[in-house]
This record gives structure tokens, sequence and C-alpha cells, in this order.
């Protein structure tokens, strides 16, 4: 695990710290040979290519994905209008569809 993306989840607010370590956790399980990097001044998760980034904001989280043409998304979750980039807002750890995560993680990862 790489030392400037624990500095960075460690800094942020309580809230924010508890999705990115299950966040964190999630990438690692789902991805086995993950690499952590910490460019843009943000935390990047990395396998063959980049494919997932975390984003802190005042009123919540992003968990950015690359590739995004990738992802399957019916109910309209993720954001952004890049060609190859999309973001989902995340304001508790109480309301993360696991499952969807996953597919996405995955997908992006590819």
């Amino acid at each position: 695990m790489n030392e400037e993306v624990t500095k960075y989840i460690g800094q942020a607010e309580e809230n924010q710290r508890q999705i990115m370590t299950y966040l964190r956790s999630l990438i690692h399980s789902v991805v086995p040979d993950v690499k952590e990097e910490f460019k843009w001044s943000r935390p990047v998760f990395r396998s063959k290519h980049d494919f997932a980034y975390f984003k802190t904001t005042k009123k919540h989280l992003s968990l950015g994905f690359f590739q995004s043409e990738r992802l399957h998304d019916p109910m309209k979750l993720l954001e952004g209008s890049g060609k190859n980039m999309c973001h989902v807002k995340l304001h508790s750890i109480n309301n993360i569809d696991e499952n969807t995560l996953k597919e996405w993680i995955l997908a992006s990862a590819k």
C-alpha cells in the first residue's frame, strides 16, 4: 500500500475516511495485482493501466473511473461529461452498492 495514499485517507473527514478505507479494501480484493499511486493530488489505482481514483470534496467523495465506456450503468449513477472518465458521488458508507462497484472496478481495470 502506498504511504501517500494512506496519508491522504488519514487526513480526510471521518465519513470520507470510512468510505475510502472501505473502497481501498474492496479494490484490492477485486483486482489482485492493483498498485496504488498518488497522482494529480489524489490516490490512483492501476493494474495494466490507471482505472480508478478517489477525490474528496466538501460534500462527498468521488470514486472516479477511467475507461468509462466499459461501465454498465442502467441506474444512471455515474456522472461526468468526459469521453473516457466518469465518477460516482458517495455520501455515506451505508449507501454503497458493493456489487455495482465491484462490477465497475473489474470492468475499468480490464
